[in-house]
């Protein structure tokens, strides 16, 4: 942008600004230490405290967390410090020691985390990496994210893989019913979303990583909305691999996520992409023929070359700011919000077409709906003119909406989603 006395006093007026939210979540920032307490889900002074620690904009109700996290200003923050960190005196590495705080944060072992850029990335890792003949099938859902169908449509084109779907059914119990029908002697993969980006529901994959192992299927389960929500245990769930991101429900920088591939499956998971770390520092060129040595003993050999500095120091914050209030009262919260949504669309009656079940156990933080009558993208641009955020659902032909909130959301916000639904 070219400099000149418009653009400075434009910049002056944002600075300005910016340093009056600061100085609000400095003051919240006392308040919002949990001390390892529980925290009423529905202490609207504290939460409120919570919010001040985020920049995001007050003019608008965002309700789409399930896209796109904002950060709170220690993320932000950290970042800033951590480029200057890595550019001040040169110093190359750092990144490495937030393997092992993910890991403590999700219920695995740092030997079995990749950093990734995305939950993309690490769902390509283990889609191409796990070994697959042609004729093999692997099962998926009706509502997959294009990060989760595409590489494995793609492997399908490739490698002629055999492809077979089920839709989510309103209870988790009969959802374990659809997958078992579909289970045969081909089948190799079951590849599930934890929660799907569609209706948010939750999917029991611990039972279909169970099911899967006594059967000697791979569970690959795309976990793009699982850390930040729901309370991680990776261990006890099951799963062969848990790709994840960390700009949703963590907070965290964008551009950051990770691949968790568990110990014992990381010899079977084949590595493709390749590079400095990913290696056991055996190889050797002037040998001849030159020596390639091995792979990482630990799931480092997933990835390689250099990450950004700044961009994990952004994740050990959020981790940090996510504890420092407590990951059981997020949890609380944001799921309370959860039924505070389904609530109030439920007392619309016919006039909303709720998709995402009501059972306890099947649902949080994410909900998918239809204005009946109205179509989706007409009913985005009514919310869009109410300064009301939320997601259009055109994947696999659903055709509806979502709405996603975290702690920094209220029950106000959610009332005005409401309030433009009776407009309809």
């Amino acid at each position: 942008m070219q400099f000149n006395r418009r653009n400075f006093i434009r910049s002056a007026s944002m600075l300005a600004a910016l340093s009056l939210k600061e100085m609000e979540a400095m003051a919240a920032a006392q308040q919002i230490n949990s001390n390892g307490n529980s925290i009423d889900e529905n202490d609207e002074t504290y939460w409120h405290n919570v919010r001040q620690m985020f920049p995001l904009t007050k003019d608008w109700a965002y309700l789409n967390n399930g896209t796109m996290g904002p950060s709170p200003y220690p993320v932000i923050e950290a970042v800033k410090n951590g480029m200057m960190e890595g550019d001040l005196h040169g110093n190359y590495g750092g990144w490495e020691a937030t393997a092992a705080k993910l890991a403590k944060f999700v219920g695995a072992n740092d030997n079995e985390i990749a950093l990734t850029h995305n939950v993309t990335d690490g769902i390509n890792i283990a889609c191409w990496g796990v070994p697959l003949k042609r004729g093999d099938e692997v099962i998926l859902t009706t509502h997959e994210h294009v990060g989760n169908a595409f590489p494995w449509l793609n492997r399908r084109k490739l490698d002629g893989i055999v492809i077979k779907t089920y839709t989510p059914a309103a209870t988790a119990d009969e959802t374990l019913h659809r997958i078992k029908k579909l289970i045969n002697h081909k089948t190799r993969v079951i590849a599930t979303p934890h929660i799907p980006c569609t209706q948010g529901q939750i999917i029991p994959v611990k039972e279909i990583c169970a099911m899967a192992r006594e059967r000697g299927i791979y569970s690959i389960i795309d976990g793009a909305h699982g850390p930040g929500m729901l309370m991680l245990d990776l261990h006890d769930i099951g799963c062969d691999t848990y790709a994840s991101c960390c700009h949703k429900w963590m907070l965290g920088p964008k551009g950051t996520g990770f691949l968790y591939v568990r110990k014992d499956f990381q010899d079977t998971l084949q590595t493709y992409f390749v590079g400095g770390g990913s290696d056991n520092a055996k190889w050797n060129m002037a040998m001849n023929p030159p020596k390639m040595g091995g792979y990482n003993d630990s799931a480092h050999r997933y990835y390689g070359g250099t990450q950004s500095l700044g961009l994990y120091k952004g994740v050990d914050a959020a981790i940090d700011f996510i504890e420092t209030i407590g990951l059981q009262n997020i949890h609380n919260r944001i799921k309370s919000l959860g039924k505070y949504t389904q609530d109030r669309m439920l007392e619309l009656g016919d006039k909303v077409e709720l998709i995402t079940p009501t059972e306890e156990r099947s649902r949080c933080a994410v909900n998918g709906f239809r204005v009946k009558g109205v179509d989706f993208n007409k009913f985005f641009a009514m919310c869009v003119e109410q300064k009301v955020r939320i997601r259009s659902v055109a994947e696999n032909g659903l055709n509806s909406s979502r709405v996603s909130t975290h702690i920094y959301n209220n029950k106000a916000e959610i009332d005005k989603l409401i309030e433009v639904i009776k407009k309809v």
